[in-house]
């Protein structure tokens, strides 16, 4: 979470020079290559089965990512994460179906509503920016689903091809609109320290984690991700959250904390995006 936090926190500062796009488009790219080579998904054999869970998995992917750095560049980093992190939430609540998920359900909507700009303040934010966290939550969840399904078919192999996958959908894009300056050592440099953040590094403690933790251990640990995000955009960006802002990311981590500890054990943990 660290490592992600960071990723993110290092991106947007290089958003008034390489724009969100640039951005995203340098991450998924350099993050591919890294998985690929590390991973070498060419040694998979793709069953017809494991084709169409595979790529909603990686158009989700390339999506949520790309949605959560028009996010950042609208919104300070910890109210981004925690508005996306509704995303795990709602599958970890909706999975159980538990007359106590109510209770985190209504306590999260009061999280969330108390992040939209009109209740909190928030200098540098603004309603789209909150749409398109809240549409990265939506494809952190079926991530989350389509995750775990592509996961029992293809193992770790999975995280790079729904990689390619993300790539393929984002790298053309963001290279048709990106800055000129993308290609530049400004940039590229940068950009490489953030794929291995966000994407490399990450990917690959989770795993270790994965292997040593209960499920539920887990995704108690992972619920702090968005009190993290905001300790991240205050050291490495100077965003100081409002008092509001700062009691709604803690109804969002209590919410998440409480889902997870109620849901039910095959539930799938949240994964850093």
């Amino acid at each position: 979470m660290v490592s992600v936090q960071s990723g993110a926190s290092l991106a947007k500062s290089l958003f008034p020079v390489a724009g969100p796009v640039g951005m995203v488009t340098v991450r998924i790219g350099f993050g591919t290559v890294i998985l690929c080579a590390v991973l070498r998904p060419w040694r998979v054999r793709l069953t017809r089965r494991a084709l169409l869970p595979l790529v909603t998995y990686g158009l989700a992917l390339g999506t949520m990512n790309f949605l959560y750095y028009q996010a950042l560049d609208r919104l300070p980093v910890g109210v981004a994460v925690a508005i996306e992190f509704l995303g795990p939430l709602t599958v970890a609540v909706f999975s159980s179906r538990r007359p106590v998920d109510f209770l985190w359900v209504l306590i999260a909507a009061i999280g969330f509503i108390a992040l939209l700009p009109a209740f909190s303040q928030a200098r540098h934010a603004n309603l789209p920016g909150a749409l398109f966290a809240l549409g990265a939550g939506c494809c952190w969840a079926v991530y989350i689903v389509f995750g775990q399904k592509v996961g029992y078919h293809l193992g770790t192999q999975s995280v790079a091809l729904g990689s390619l996958i993300s790539a393929a959908l984002i790298v053309p894009f963001g290279l048709l609109h990106a800055p000129p300056n993308l290609f530049t050592a400004q940039v590229l440099l940068p950009g490489l320290a953030v794929a291995i953040l966000s994407t490399a590094l990450p990917y690959t403690l989770e795993m270790m984690a994965l292997t040593r933790l209960p499920t539920r251990t887990f995704g108690v640990l992972m619920s702090l991700e968005p009190a993290i995000a905001a300790l991240s955009g205050l050291i490495f960006l100077g965003e100081a959250l409002t008092g509001t802002q700062c009691v709604a990311i803690l109804l969002v981590v209590v919410a998440s904390l409480g889902a997870t500890v109620t849901a039910s054990p095959h539930i799938p943990a949240p994964v850093p995006d």
